[in-house]
């Protein structure tokens, strides 16, 4: 099998030439492309998943041996969480040759932050049985090394931060309330306000209800600490 032009240059920005290159065919073929006759990316999204974990656990591990179980546990959730997989898959321009069924083409699958993660994990799982544990350690270990070098800052969890300021001051732990939702509903934008029990408020909007909850909880935190 040989790949298309457009899978090619796919792969090369991905760092890995693959000797079967159904492999990554298979990758990039979203469930509503499937039928009979067409393998899906789901069974590789579970193994790419794993992979992607023990690369990431391996990788804090060494790099940190004075670190703590309660110190890595952040830094691996937030190397390894969907967000992070999608935003690595548009690093890459995954989207432009993700295999899409009509109807997800055209209420913007390519752009969805759950298809570019599971892809990017299926594509991790890809390589990984194409050539090895070393192989897709590398294309992980590449493709993750900014966010691995700056994952400290990162891994700062917002909301529990705040409610731990909270809780130092007697307080009751933060409310987060969703005060709108808009846009069409494969790419909604949500804002939320969290409100502390002294009356302190603050709102934010993001793509994702974590991601508004987290930067309304940063937002808040920043004005009751000055």
């Amino acid at each position: 099998m040989k790949l298309s032009t457009e899978m090619q240059a796919f792969s090369d920005r991905l760092g890995h030439g693959f000797s079967r290159p159904e492999l990554l065919v298979r990758a990039l073929t979203h469930p509503s492309m499937s039928s009979p006759n067409r393998d899906n990316n789901q069974r590789l999204e579970f193994l790419g998943d794993r992979v992607l974990g023990l690369v990431m656990a391996e990788a804090l591990f060494t790099a940190d041996r004075g670190a703590t179980e309660g110190v890595l546990a952040p830094r691996f959730n937030a190397l390894v969480r969907k967000e992070a997989c999608a935003e690595v898959a548009q690093q890459i321009d995954l989207g432009a040759v993700l295999k899409l069924g009509r109807s997800e083409t055209k209420s913007g699958g390519r752009r969805k932050m759950a298809l570019l993660g599971d892809a990017m994990e299926a594509v991790i799982a890809a390589v990984y049985l194409d050539a090895g544990y070393d192989a897709a350690r590398d294309v992980v270990l590449a493709l993750w090394r900014d966010r691995i070098d700056g994952v400290e800052e990162v891994a700062q969890d917002a909301k529990t931060a705040l409610q731990e300021w909270a809780q130092a001051r007697g307080e009751q732990p933060p409310r987060y309330i969703e005060v709108a939702r808009e846009g069409p509903d494969h790419s909604p934008v949500f804002t939320i306000e969290v409100r502390l029990q002294s009356g302190a408020t603050e709102q934010a909007r993001a793509g994702s209800k974590r991601q508004a909850e987290q930067s309304a909880a940063k937002a808040l935190l920043e004005k009751v600490s000055k």
